[in-house]
């Protein structure tokens, strides 16, 4: 059999994740081992147990006050211990978290092979997204085996002289709707049961990057104040990220202000119906551009530059900054102009068909047979 490691950290990288993590399960060919390092706790959890996957090594590593050096550092060090217990034959680590850079690391160190889901994507600007644009590299430039989401990634990676070990398998984030989204669905949170998506226009947004921290999410927060007070049929629904530098610009601005409803992060299943059932999106996510076409829903990126360029060259995403007086005339757009709001809206979504991770078991059991 051979032994795969999955090893993840954050909520975004569980909900990509769980579903290969099913996957390698149900393959009679494959030992599943599983680590999480906790770099994100409350939200990673509540990925893993939406989708019923329970860790085999929790490396536990989050604390108050965590830097990029000490999430690097706690995750080497504790990944050293586990993969000399575990032993598998390859570590898997997703996307650009500084769990999957640092987990990649620590198996090249252990000359352990790694296969790097959702590879190749790229801005071209190493301070944005910032850590992700070299967490990325790196992690490319450790990895033997590269699942790359598009023909585009593919591409990218060979620009960089990596021609070997690429599999282009469509992207994972939509392999997860086969569990989240079903007909009738109840949200699990109170405020998003009062919602009312017949009579109104539902905006789902989230805004937490580090690099639209330093004035960025106060625009888009003061946008969005102003479209609520000029659009009074059009609801807000801002799920808010637990950083403090987050929670601490968002709260004094949109708390209590009609046409707005905060809440805590909600789990997967709440966020991909609530995207199903919204007007349009407006994100500075990375995973919300992956997932929001496939509902045919416009998307608004409150960036300077998507390292998803797919989704703006289909039509179904556009890069709009976290200018103000351009979010306001962006939303207006989409709200006032019909044939605008329906381009966008008909788009494909190029990321694949939802089997992603079926590619990638069938692509690793080739790989190291």
């Amino acid at each position: 059999m051979i032994k795969v490691m999955s090893v993840f950290g954050t909520r975004p990288e569980a909900i990509k994740m769980c579903p290969l993590v099913k996957a390698l399960e149900r393959d009679s060919g494959i030992e599943s081992i599983v680590c999480v390092t906790a770099q994100h706790r409350e939200m990673l959890d509540s990925a893993l147990g939406y989708f019923e996957v329970k860790p085999d090594y929790d490396l536990n590593i989050m604390k108050r006050g965590q830097t990029l050096s000490s999430i690097t550092a706690d995750v080497i060090l504790g990944l050293e211990d586990v993969l000399a217990k575990a032993k598998p034959d390859i570590v898997l680590v997703h996307g650009d978290t500084t769990t999957s850079f640092a987990a990649a690391l620590a198996a090249f160190y252990a000359k352990v092979t790694v296969g790097h889901v959702e590879a190749g994507l790229r801005t071209y600007d190493r301070y944005s997204p910032y850590p992700e644009e070299i967490n990325r590299n790196l992690t490319s430039k450790l990895a033997s085996l590269h699942f790359a989401p598009t023909e585009l990634n593919r591409s990218n990676l060979a620009k960089e002289g990596i021609t070997d070990g690429i599999f282009v398998t469509g992207n994972t984030a939509l392999d997860a709707f086969q569990y989240t989204v079903k007909p009738g669905y109840v949200f699990a949170d109170d405020k998003l049961r009062t919602l009312d998506f017949d009579n109104k226009q539902i905006v789902t947004l989230t805004a937490h990057r580090r690099e639209n921290q330093n004035g960025g999410i106060e625009n888009i927060c003061r946008a969005v104040l102003a479209l609520s007070e000029k659009y009074p049929n059009l609801h807000f629904v801002y799920p808010v990220h637990l950083s403090p530098a987050v929670r601490n610009t968002v709260f004094p601005i949109l708390d209590g202000k009609p046409g707005i409803t905060l809440t805590d992060p909600v789990d997967v299943a709440d966020m991909h119906n609530l995207i199903s059932k919204s007007h349009f999106i407006m994100t500075d996510s990375g995973g919300i551009q992956e997932e929001a076409p496939s509902f045919h829903k416009p998307v608004l990126v409150l960036r300077t530059e998507t390292e998803r360029p797919e989704a703006v060259a289909a039509g179904t995403v556009k890069v709009i900054g976290t200018d103000k007086e351009r979010i306001v005339a962006e939303a207006e757009l989409l709200l006032e102009n019909r044939s605008e709001f329906m381009r966008m809206a008909s788009a494909s979504n190029p990321y694949g068909d939802g089997h992603a991770s079926e590619k990638i078991v069938s692509a690793i059991k080739n790989a190291l047979k």
